[in-house]
């Protein structure tokens, strides 16, 4: 009798280009979520956070449907060094809409239950709209960064996420720079966003500029390189006449930071230097660094928080230290700065806006929130800065990263352009491209 073999071939022949598809995907949707929500927030749109989370939320959804053991296995090894650390944040802000008994809560809700009475629990929060959204835009901000390390696995694919940025953080710079120049120009744009658009597109094209130098030095086409240079020539140098010919001081020394740091570890790999030699480099550059910051919070009294951002009204400043004085460990609802800030005011119609990302942070989440993001920082910071050393010729996209992050940091107690989801989104991506690449073998590129 005759038998026939099972069609075992077919799940095999449409399994493999259906993966790649839906790879191609997420990584679309992944370009699309950067470029959309830079783009449209810098235009004034009221879409654009709206439309970078749905782009998220769908290259998260590609991804996981095409996810193979591979890419799982260097999902594993990017972020072994505390990948439950990522849902800090999430988890923070989701507490703050659970019941709780009011002692947790801002002290306005307990003065509230003595005044009118009521039930002895409720959410943390004063606005739970509002919390919920940045409880959204912070999930988003966490499936970013995961998508992204497989999706950029592949070191072409990693080129051309790092071109997108570069190229959406340089026009955020040019902007800036032609409304400094030209007042008229670009009025309604977010001052605060471009700024930090241009702190991170200052890294990112020094990052460009290597890797075209890497190009150059291997056997691919010299003029390719050369092209590749003089773009990211030319976006380092708009991002720097924003930064430092125009930005606030504060603001130009936390990018400063992010330079050295790209050119520490670019001194280290060069000189291959001993791991001894590399460690005193190191430990004196974040000796000096520590030097310029202890300087930086001791030129003004009042709060730490509220010592190196730009100069306010007192009236402004003595609200803004009410707030802070009141804030208790869960804060009084991740997003709801604005919100509660009316009650600090004498003007109940006027708005408080949060002088500084940290202070916002601080003021919504209270200190586990702000506690919970200093860890993420460092954590990541120096993840990506060993990467970066151990990486070899491809260690520009961990290098950037880190200085990245570093930036970030120090730009967090200076200024409130971190808020923007803009900001979040782009600086999520860039994390999970140096994550990724830290740990990229010659065999998955």
């Amino acid at each position: 009798m005759k038998t026939h073999r099972p069609l075992v071939w077919w799940p095999d022949r449409f399994r493999i280009p259906f993966e790649r598809a839906v790879l191609s995907l997420a990584y679309f949707a992944l370009i699309v979520s950067i470029v959309s929500a830079s783009a449209l927030e810098i235009a004034g749109a009221k879409f654009g956070a709206q439309l970078g989370t749905m782009a998220a939320a769908l290259s998260l959804l590609a991804a996981a449907s095409s996810t193979r053991k591979a890419d799982y296995e260097h999902y594993v090894r990017a972020t072994s060094w505390g990948r439950w650390i990522l849902i800090a944040i999430p988890l923070c802000i989701a507490a703050q809409l659970a019941p709780l008994p009011l002692g947790w809560a801002h002290p306005i809700w307990a003065s509230a239950h003595d005044v009118l009475g009521g039930r002895s629990l409720g959410p943390v929060t004063a606005d739970v709209g509002l919390t919920v959204n940045s409880l959204v835009l912070a999930v988003a901000a966490i499936s970013l960064l995961g998508v992204t390390i497989p999706v950029v696995r592949s070191r072409s694919r990693a080129e051309l996420v790092l071109f997108v940025l570069s190229g959406v953080t340089a026009v955020a710079a040019l902007i800036l720079d032609l409304h400094r120049l030209s007042p008229a120009l670009a009025a309604a744009v977010p001052h605060d966003l471009t700024m930090t658009l241009a702190g991170l597109g200052l890294m990112l094209n020094l990052a460009v500029m290597q890797l075209a130098a890497e190009r150059a030095e291997t056997r691919h086409s010299v003029l390719r390189s050369v092209t590749i240079g003089l773009c990211g020539l030319v976006g380092a140098l708009a991002s720097a006449a924003a930064l430092f010919g125009f930005a606030e001081t504060n603001s130009a020394i936390a990018a400063a930071f992010g330079v050295v740091l790209i050119l520490l570890i670019l001194v280290i790999r060069r000189l291959d230097l001993s791991p001894l030699a590399a460690s005193a480099l190191s430990l004196a550059a974040l000796i000096g660094a520590a030097i310029v910051l202890t300087f930086l919070f001791e030129k003004s009294p009042g709060p730490i928080l509220l010592r190196i951002v730009p100069e306010m009204a007192t009236e402004t400043k003595a609200a803004l230290e009410r707030m802070l004085a009141d804030t208790r460990w869960f804060g009084a609802g991740a997003g709801t700065f604005a919100a509660v800030g009316r009650i600090y005011q004498s003007d109940a119609g006027a708005f408080l806006a949060a002088p500084s990302a940290a202070m916002a942070v601080f003021a919504g989440m209270g200190w586990i929130g702000l506690t919970a993001m200093m860890a993420v920082s460092l954590i990541a910071f120096v993840r990506l800065f060993f990467g970066a050393l151990q990486r070899g010729r491809d260690s520009f996209f961990p290098a950037a990263a880190a200085a990245c992050v570093l930036f970030a940091l120090v730009q967090s107690f200076a200024g409130p352009g971190l808020l923007r989801p803009a900001a979040i989104l782009c600086l999520s991506v860039i994390v999970g491209l140096g994550l990724s690449q830290s740990v990229s073998q010659s065999s998955s590129r």
